[in-house]
């Protein structure tokens, strides 16, 4: 029990979600600039913010009309090049003619211009910016990520979080229930962050946007309603996640709905090119890699004197309890705790050879500290030695007593069947009939 409540209590350095080897600090931010759109036939210029008085302007006064224009990730970028296009060719090299007016005498009539991406070279031009978008977003995306400068205050409790970004939303989802996934997934989180609290502030509920008269109110609200969290159809937020960048003009629901299935319309298979590349499982006390299971329990079980095959018979484990074992280990092993007595270590080296000379790395604690739900969650989400866990019944049978089988008393059945109330009712029906 002692064990259990240390284990409980500790909850500062607690993992809410799959880690991963760190990758390389991007390069610092671009910051983004209001930069000027000009008309793409005139000298004429406006705001970035004045994009629609841009495109009303196009349409009267020359009558262009450009399709899409929100899937376009750059319009500045699109509006030069077309600017530096129509001023070496013909608008009618480029554009569908749409007449208005085509009964009306000649002189009424209007020819209006299309400019969509039906024209490969438009369509050439919008993919090359949205590919350009998307390096810039997975650029600030990867700076978020890495940076540890990020101090922010709780929306819900005031409370200031200093470091990585991550610390903040997985207060805010283990302390408040408000998750928003995972913060990996997010880019422009300051922007997202100032957002949420603006609304917040005008005491507007996050998920229904329904306003309310008091802070009290509205809390009482987003609690009985379960509304502490963002509404996913909403499009205000998907600038903030990076799965809407990916495909031009795809949003994340049609990217999660996608079948793989519909990607191919040759029937035949062809594996021809397929490559397998071996994938190596990880020891859980110390960096060793394995291109087999076999030979990775081998090794912990030479090594380390850690016999996994012979835990899970001992204690009859099936797959998911091996898998919640495991994940407990990982997760002791990288906070630096001895999993046997729950001892704190500075480093993996001090720990190891504390496990070692106390012979730890065998003891487990009591099962009630390790079989928990959080650990059905990897924490190493490329841990493939979950994967290749075994799951074989006839281990475990092959070590515990046979239950014998007792028959059933049919003579008993049999009254029981008699005296039934359904029997009672067939027999009524028959003799009605």
């Amino acid at each position: 029990m002692a064990e259990a409540s240390a284990h409980q209590q500790d909850v500062s350095d607690c993992i809410l979600e799959p880690l991963s080897l760190p990758e390389s600090p991007g390069r610092e931010p671009v910051p983004v600039q209001d930069l000027s759109l000009p008309c793409m036939f005139c000298a004429q210029i406006y705001r970035e913010a004045e994009k629609d008085t841009l495109l009303k302007h196009m349409i009267i006064q020359h009558k262009l009309v450009v399709a899409d224009v929100k899937l376009i990730a750059n319009f500045r970028s699109y509006a030069l090049y077309w600017k530096k296009r129509f001023s070496e060719h013909p608008i009618t090299e480029f554009c569908s003619v749409i007449r208005t007016n085509s009964e009306a005498p000649e002189d009424q009539q209007e020819n209006y211009f299309l400019l969509c991406d039906v024209l490969p070279e438009d369509r050439v031009l919008r993919e090359e910016l949205q590919q350009e978008r998307l390096r810039t977003v997975l650029e600030q995306q990867q700076h978020e990520r890495s940076d540890s400068s990020f101090q922010r205050l709780c929306m819900f409790c005031n409370e200031e979080f200093k470091g990585n970004r991550s610390i903040l939303f997985n207060h805010m989802n283990e302390e408040h229930s408000f998750n928003v996934g995972l913060a990996d997934n997010l880019v422009y989180c300051n922007e997202f962050l100032d957002l949420l609290q603006r609304k917040l502030d005008n005491l507007q509920c996050l998920y229904c946007e329904k306003s309310f008269r008091d802070k009290n109110t509205l809390k009482d609200h987003m609690r009985k309603k379960q509304h502490r969290r963002i509404k996913a159809k909403n499009q205000e937020y998907d600038r903030f996640y990076i799965i809407n960048y990916l495909e031009l003009g795809k949003s994340w629901e049609e990217v999660q709905s996608e079948d793989d299935r519909e990607l191919g319309d040759n029937n035949e298979e062809d594996w021809s090119d397929w490559e397998e590349h071996p994938v190596f499982a990880v020891c859980l006390f110390c960096e060793k890699q394995e291109d087999s299971t076999e030979n990775l329990l081998s090794h912990m079980k030479d090594i380390h004197q850690f016999d996994l095959h012979k835990i899970k018979v001992q204690l009859g484990l099936k797959f998911y309890q091996q898998v919640k074992l495991v994940n407990f280990i990982r997760r002791q092993i990288h906070q630096c705790r001895c999993h046997g007595c729950q001892e704190k270590f500075q480093s993996k080296t001090e720990l190891i050879t504390h496990m070692e000379k106390e012979n730890h790395i065998s003891v487990l604690p009591e099962r009630s500290v390790w079989d928990q739900p959080q650990y059905y969650f990897p924490t190493y989400e490329n841990d493939s030695l979950l994967c290749n866990l075994s799951d074989s019944e006839e281990e475990l049978t092959a070590h515990n007593e046979e239950i014998p089988v007792i028959g059933e008393d049919l003579s008993r059945l049999e009254a029981l069947r008699q005296t039934s109330v359904l029997n009672q009712l067939v027999c009524n029906n028959i003799l009605r009939q």
